[in-house]
């Protein structure tokens, strides 16, 4: 029979990871919200393809990697399009958020990787599956 005692430390040992998670870091907190936002703009447009404001919002495909990134946030909070939208608002809550978290809180966490602004215009798609010819 296995004392009390051990039966206890045995269960509070098998539940820690569970229990409490790793804190998130800053970089994690910027990759997280930044691939939120960027899949609720993508359904913001899906949901709202005809609202004149929604079409002339700046495209949000955000890459923290991307110097250009901060003036691609900047721009997009400055729009004045939609400013009666209650989903665009909490989007420009958000991308607010983001841009002071890289701007002040996280600076030192992160690396920029490139500067190529055209590639936040027109990001490559991701693909899901094997490359062709293979299965």
């Amino acid at each position: 029979m296995i004392p009390w005692t051990s039966l206890l430390l045995l269960l509070l040992l098998a539940g820690l990871p569970a229990a409490w998670p790793a804190p998130p870091t800053c970089y994690s907190r910027m990759l997280t919200l930044s691939r939120e936002i960027t899949s609720e703009f993508q359904g913001l447009q899906a949901a709202e393809p005809g609202e004149p404001c929604v079409r002339y919002l700046p495209g949000l495909h955000l890459d923290i990697h991307n110097y250009c990134v901060l003036a691609k946030l900047r721009d997009f909070v400055a729009s004045p399009h939609c400013w009666k939208m209650a989903q665009v608002d909490a989007l420009k809550d958000k991308v607010r958020k983001l841009y002071t978290i890289m701007n002040s809180f996280c600076r030192r966490d992160l690396v920029f990787l490139s500067d190529d602004c055209s590639a936040l215009e027109h990001p490559i798609p991701v693909t899901t599956g094997p490359p062709e010819g293979q299965s």
